[in-house]
């Protein structure tokens, strides 16, 4: 019995431990997908970075910034930071070029279930499927901050 409660806390103390480390490592990717989602509707501005109106690259450095991660700018300098990966989580940025040798020209964040958050051209901050017949074409690759 004694062997039991001391086996039993030992594993408590060790989730207790080791999980604020874990939910941490998931919880800004959660926030910034929060922050983004509440601008939903908010018109694209070329160079917007504020609730006033976002260009893609400004509502993901926006949204990260809000979460506790700084960003670079532009989709292009955001391309250059994190880890390539090829299964999507969420959080994960996701980004376009014109064509495969291009430098990437626009960015959107997964938040799961196929979908992603941008702020395209013609519909302000808004979610789309993945492989919708627009994006899809146009998409190089996906980091993970």
């Amino acid at each position: 019995m004694l062997k039991k409660m001391i086996t039993t806390l030992f594993l408590l103390t060790m989730i207790i431990t080791v999980s604020p480390t874990v939910s941490h490592a998931a919880s800004y990717q959660s926030k910034a997908i929060t922050v983004a989602k509440s601008y939903l509707g908010v018109k694209y501005s070329w160079g917007g970075m504020s609730p006033r109106g976002f260009d893609c690259s400004g509502l993901v450095k926006y949204s990260y910034s809000k979460a506790g991660k700084a960003l670079p700018r532009t989709a292009a300098e955001m391309y250059s930071k994190g880890t390539r990966v090829n299964t999507l989580s969420l959080g994960d940025l996701m980004f376009f070029a014109p064509n495969k040798a291009s430098r990437p020209t626009h960015v959107a964040m997964y938040i799961g279930n196929g979908q992603m958050i941008q702020a395209a051209t013609s519909k302000g901050v808004s979610i789309a499927k993945t492989n919708n017949s627009y994006w899809h074409p146009m998409y190089i690759g996906a980091k993970r901050i």
